[in-house]
C-alpha cells in the first residue's frame, strides 16, 4: 500500500508541476496541493523520503523541457531590472549628485545580483533559463561599468571638494606624530568607528611641507556600498583597479613634494658624492613622512572604503603604495651597494639608522600576503646596509695598509694618516651602538687577527676598532723608520702615539678599546719620550762627566777648556735642533722640557762646581745655570709650537 501511495504521489506532482510551470516555490506549492485533497500530504506530516519525492517531481518536471512557461519568472524579473538600471546606465548625470537615485540604484543591483545568484545556483536550467541568463550578465556589466565610474567620480570629485588637505606649516611641534580624525559620525557600517577613521596627520616639523589628503566621510561611505557590490558581483579587481589609480596618483605627487627625485638604482649610484648626500638627507625625511603619516593614512583609508573585503582592502593597500615604497627602497639600495669609500661611511650609517627604525612600521603596514615581497626586500636591503657598513671598515683598513712610507713628516710631527684615522674612527663611535648592532652579526676568528689578544673570539666592534688600530700602529712603525735621526723617529712615534691615547681618551673608542689599550700606549709615548731624551741628550751630557785625572790640582787646563767648548758647542746644536721639531702637544712639550732641565741641570751644575777646584779654570769663563735653564726652555718654545692643536 506504501509503494502505491508513492507511486501515485509521483504521478501527481508531475502533473501539477507542469501545470503549474517552475517556480522558486514549486514544491511548497505542490505540497499545498496535495494537502488540499488530504491533510496527511501537508509539509509537516509528509515523511522524508515523500518530501524527497515532490521535489525530484519538480526537477523532472523542469528536465522534461516542455514547460514553455519554467523561464517566465525570471524573463519578468529581468524585464523590470533592465528598465530601472537602463535608466540609471544611460543617465548623463552622475547617479550620487542625488542620494534617492544612488539608493535606488544600490536596491537594483542588489536585486540583480542576488537573481542571478539563485537561477544559476538551480540545479538544472533549460535552453531559455540560460539564455535570460546570458542577458542577466549583459546587464551586471553595464551595471558595473557604471559603478565603476561612478566610483572613480566620486573619489576624484570628494577629494577636490573637501576642504581636509591641509600643508604642512610653521607650527608647534616636537617631531611627535599625532592623527586626528575628520570624521564626525560613527555610522552604520559595522565595527567600531575609531578602527575605520581616517588620519589627518599634524604637523611633523618644519622642514616638511606636504598635505595630507582624505575624503569626507560621506564619500567613504558611498564609495563603501559601491564596493560592497562590486566584489559581490566579481568585480573587485575592476573596483580595486579604480581606487588604486586615483589614490597612487595623489601619494606619487606627495612624494614629489618632499623634493625626493625618482632615481633609478644606476641613476643614484652615478650621482656625484655631495649631490647623492643631499638626496639622502631628502630620502630619510620622505621615509619618516611615508612610514609614519602617508602610508598609514592609506592604509586606514582602505580599510574603510573595503570595510569587511579585507582580501580587496590588502591588494588595494598594496597596489597605492608599492611605487613608492619601491621608490624608496630602490635609493637605500642604490646606497648599499654603491662605493665603499669610507668618507661615505657616515651617511650610509644614517641610512643603515633610518631603515632600523621604520623597519617595525614597515612590516606592520606591509603585513599581509600582496605585501611579502615587498617585506622581505626591505629587510634583505636593510642587511646588505650593514654588510655596506662592514665592507667600509675594510676598505679603512686597506687605506691604512696602502699608505706609502715615502717622504718624512718634517719636524717629526703628526702624520695626516694618524689624523684621518683617529678623527673619523671618533666621529664613527659616536654610532657606537648602531655599528654594535652591525658587527654583532659578523663573528670575527682569531685566525683573522692573529695578532689580537684573546678578544678575538667573539663578535665585537671593540676587535674591529683594536685590529684598526693595531694596522695604524705597523703603519706609522714602518714610516718612523724613514728617519735616519733616531731622536727624530723616537718624537715621530711619540706625537704620533700622544695623538692616538688622546683621541681616545673620554669617548666611546677608548670604551670600545678599553682601559688596558689606554694604559698600555700611555706607557708606550713614555717610552718614546725617555728614547728621545737619551737620542739627543746624552753627548751633551757624556761631556758634562769629569774623570779623577781631571779633578786633579795639577790637571792639564787645556783638556778642560777643550771640555767646556765642547759642551758649549754640544748644547747649542741639541738646542737648535730641537727647536726645528715639532711636539703638537701642549702638555708633552711641557713634560719634555721639565725632564730635560732635571736631567741636564744638575749636571751642570755638578761640572761647574768640579771646575772650580781646579785653580786655572776659576777664572775661565762658564755659561750660568740660568742661562742654561733660559736656553732649554727656548729651545722648547720653537717649531714646537707650529705643531699644535688637537683636531
Amino acid at each position: 500500500m506504501a509503494e502505491n501511495g508513492e507511486e501515485k504521489l509521483l504521478a501527481v506532482a508531475r502533473h501539477i508541476a507542469k501545470t503549474l510551470g517552475r517556480d522558486e516555490s514549486m514544491a511548497d506549492d505542490i505540497l499545498q496541493i496535495f494537502s488540499n485533497f488530504d491533510g496527511r500530504f501537508s509539509r509537516d506530516k509528509l515523511s522524508p523520503s515523500a518530501k524527497a519525492a515532490a521535489a525530484a517531481a519538480a526537477a523532472a518536471a523542469d528536465a522534461d523541457g516542455d514547460n514553455p512557461r519554467a523561464y517566465a519568472p525570471l524573463d519578468r524579473a529581468l524585464n523590470a531590472l533592465e528598465r530601472q538600471i537602463s535608466h540609471f546606465v544611460t543617465s548623463d548625470n552622475p547617479i550620487w549628485a542625488d542620494a534617492a537615485d544612488a539608493s535606488a540604484f544600490l536596491d537594483a543591483v542588489d536585486e540583480l545580483i542576488a537573481t542571478v545568484r539563485d537561477w544559476t545556483s538551480a540545479p538544472a536550467a533549460d535552453k531559455a533559463v540560460l539564455a535570460c541568463l546570458g542577458r542577466a550578465d549583459e546587464l551586471m556589466q553595464q551595471a558595473m561599468f557604471r559603478l565603476e565610474d561612478e566610483f572613480r567620480s566620486l573619489m576624484e570629485v570628494g577629494g577636490e571638494s573637501f576642504e581636509l588637505s591641509r600643508p604642512y606649516g610653521r607650527g608647534e611641534s616636537n617631531g611627535d606624530l599625532s592623527f586626528d580624525s575628520e570624521d564626525e559620525d560613527d555610522d552604520e557600517q559595522g565595527g567600531d568607528g575609531d578602527e575605520r577613521l581616517v588620519p589627518v596627520a599634524q604637523p611633523l616639523g618644519d622642514d616638511f611641507d606636504i598635505v595630507i589628503d582624505a575624503l569626507p566621510s560621506g564619500t567613504i561611505n558611498d564609495l563603501h556600498e559601491i564596493a560592497k557590490r562590486m566584489v559581490a558581483a566579481g568585480f573587485g579587481k575592476e573596483c580595486s583597479h579604480v581606487y588604486s589609480s586615483c589614490r597612487r596618483e595623489f601619494l606619487e605627487e606627495s612624494m614629489s613634494r618632499l623634493g625626493l627625485h625618482k632615481l633609478s638604482i644606476e641613476e643614484a649610484q652615478k650621482l656625484p658624492w655631495q649631490d647623492l648626500e643631499d638626496e639622502i638627507d631628502r630620502w630619510m625625511k620622505a621615509m619618516k613622512v611615508a612610514l609614519y603619516i602617508l602610508f598609514p593614512s592609506e592604509r586606514r583609508l582602505c580599510d574603510r572604503v573595503f570595510f569587511g573585503l579585507s582580501s580587496a582592502a590588502d591588494l588595494c593597500f598594496m597596489e597605492v603604495c608599492r611605487g613608492c615604497a619601491i621608490q624608496l627602497l630602490n635609493f637605500a639600495d642604490a646606497v648599499a651597494i654603491g662605493s665603499r669609500a669610507p668618507e661615505r661611511l657616515f651617511k650610509v650609517l644614517d641610512v643603515f639608522e633610518t631603515m632600523r627604525d621604520l623597519m617595525p612600521e614597515f612590516e606592520s603596514l606591509f603585513s599581509d600576503q600582496y605585501c611579502l615581497v615587498l617585506r622581505n626586500e626591505a629587510v634583505a636591503i636593510w642587511k646588505r646596509l650593514g654588510e655596506a657598513i662592514r665592507g667600509i671598515f675594510m676598505e679603512l683598513e686597506n687605506l691604512i695598509r696602502r699608505d706609502p712610507a715615502k717622504a718624512a713628516v718634517p719636524g717629526g710631527g703628526l702624520h695626516p694618516i694618524t689624523r684621518y684615522v683617529m678623527n673619523y674612527l671618533r666621529a664613527a663611535c659616536r654610532s657606537r651602538q648602531i655599528l654594535e648592532q652591525v658587527f654583532e652579526e659578523n663573528i670575527v676568528s682569531p685566525k683573522e687577527y692573529p695578532d689580537l689578544d684573546s678578544r678575538a673570539s667573539s663578535s665585537s666592534l671593540s676587535v674591529q676598532m683594536a685590529w684598526i688600530m693595531e694596522l695604524l700602529e705597523s703603519n706609522l712603525e714602518a714610516k718612523s723608520k724613514i728617519y735616519r735621526d733616531s731622536a727624530l723617529c723616537s718624537i715621530f712615534m711619540m706625537n704620533n702615539g700622544r695623538y692616538l691615547v688622546e683621541k681616545a681618551k673620554g669617548n666611546d673608542l677608548g670604551l670600545l678599546l678599553g682601559e688596558d689599550w689606554i694604559r698600555k700606549h700611555t706607557a708606550k709615548v713614555r717610552q718614546y719620550q725617555m728614547s728621545y731624551i737619551r737620542s739627543s741628550w746624552n753627548k751633551v751630557l757624556n761631556v758634562l762627566k769629569l774623570d779623577n785625572a781631571s779633578l786633579a790640582p795639577n790637571a792639564d787646563t787645556r783638556s778642560l777648556k777643550e771640555k767646556v767648548k765642547l759642551f758649549n758647542s754640544y748644547f747649542e746644536d741639541t738646542c737648535r735642533a730641537q727647536s726645528s721639531r715639532v711636539i703638537f702637544d701642549d702638555q708633552l712639550r711641557d713634560d719634555l722640557r721639565i725632564s730635560v732641565t732635571k736631567l741636564l741641570v744638575p749636571a751642570y751644575e755638578t761640572f761647574l762646581g768640579r771646575l772650580q777646584s781646579v785653580a786655572e779654570m776659576r777664572k775661565h769663563p762658564c755659561r750660568l745655570v740660568e742661562e742654561i735653564k733660559a736656553r732649554i726652555d727656548e729651545s722648547f718654545r720653537g717649531r714646537g709650537a707650529l705643531g699644535g692643536g688637537r683636531k
